[in-house]
């Protein structure tokens, strides 16, 4: 979404503001024991929400003119969001800070910052070195990851601006997806698949699947509606919060009705079916057993339809019948003075 053009206060404010983040990456750079230490105080800095004296700044409310970044459809407005449209609208101003997240490229923290300073930045610009283009574009990738995932551990949305840009403005504009290279587009597609439960945009589902990149390996796996379907499974067995996995819980519904693969049906249900039950590996609350079970019911109701409280009991009697057989046959082997296992046969 286009930002308001700044204005000559706002255009200060954000200028010094950037004069200040670039003390801090220099101060890094000369202090290898402080760097850890500096790099994630800024990284905090930048996402912070914009307190109210800065607001009356950026956001141009002494001229009567509200920027599109404050209407807060897209969660809450931090520096990060203004910054990154600074970015765009100035770019010279954040050369100098982009060089110096270059140099600190393997500190941690650094890909986090690049990623909430330059996401929109690296769809506007032109690069022509493919090489740095997909530096750039693996570390929006990896940054992406690591702040969606404190999103998740702490049941916030403070990054939501960030997904939905990546979501509505990039996957499904394919003028700007088609700027970063196909692996790199390959991986958004599977980042975007595991958070668009968690930040509500299940009803842009269908479109997102109509533009998923073609996979080399995907007369293995099948459609696009089954590598998102198997990176969500792979999502839920990663959650360890509790509002968070019922969020998910609730929401898959919108799965129904998807043609799916075998494979990736039973990965489904069997993804689903370890929330079911008391106990490891998952150890799941009450609510999150209700939850599954309602989820199995709801997407699977034909294959799924053995109450809970009696699965233990059937798949007890069938484990017994099985055994049963099992000893049947090795009584009338022995009976008849037949080798069971042979010595020349390697069982492990």
């Amino acid at each position: 979404m286009p930002r308001s053009p700044t204005t000559p206060r706002s255009s200060a404010y954000l200028s010094a503001l950037s004069q200040e983040i670039e003390k801090k990456l220099q101060r890094a750079l000369a202090s290898r024991s402080q760097r850890p230490n500096l790099l994630q105080e800024l990284f905090a800095d930048i996402a912070l929400e914009v307190d109210e004296r800065a607001r009356d700044i950026i956001c141009n409310r002494e001229e009567d003119a509200i920027s599109p970044a404050e209407d807060g459809i897209h969660g809450p407005l931090c520096f990060f969001d203004v910054l990154a449209d600074y970015y765009v609208q100035e770019p010279e101003n954040g050369q100098p800070i982009l060089d110096l997240i270059v140099t600190l490229w393997s500190q941690s923290f650094a890909c986090h910052i690049f990623t909430l300073l330059f996401h929109k930045w690296l769809f506007e610009v032109q690069l022509d070195n493919s090489e740095v283009l997909l530096r750039y574009s693996s570390a929006l990738v990896q940054g992406a990851t690591n702040v969606f995932w404190i999103d998740i551990q702490t049941n916030t949305r403070r990054f939501q601006s960030l997904f939905h840009y990546l979501l509505e403005e990039v996957a499904l504009e394919p003028t700007r997806l088609n700027k970063i290279p196909m692996q790199a587009q390959r991986d958004l597609y599977l980042l975007l698949s595991r958070f668009i439960i968690f930040y509500n945009s299940v009803d842009k589902l269908e479109s997102f699947l109509k533009h998923f990149p073609v996979f080399p390996n995907a007369f293995l796996v099948g459609s696009p509606a089954d590598f998102f379907v198997i990176e969500l499974a792979d999502q839920l067995q990663k959650l360890k919060v509790e509002p968070v996995l019922l969020h998910y819980l609730s929401h898959i519904k919108a799965l129904q009705g998807m043609e799916l693969r075998m494979a990736t049906s039973t990965r489904l249900k069997t993804c689903l079916y370890s929330f079911t039950s008391p106990g490891g590996p998952m150890y799941p609350t009450r609510a999150v057993r209700h939850a599954a079970w309602s989820a199995l019911d709801f997407l699977f109701p034909v294959s799924w339809a053995i109450p809970s409280a009696s699965y233990k009991s059937v798949l007890q009697i069938v484990i017994s019948m099985v055994l049963a057989l099992f000893l049947l046959e090795l009584h009338s082997l022995l009976y008849k003075g037949s080798t069971v296992f042979s010595v020349k046969v390697g069982i492990f």
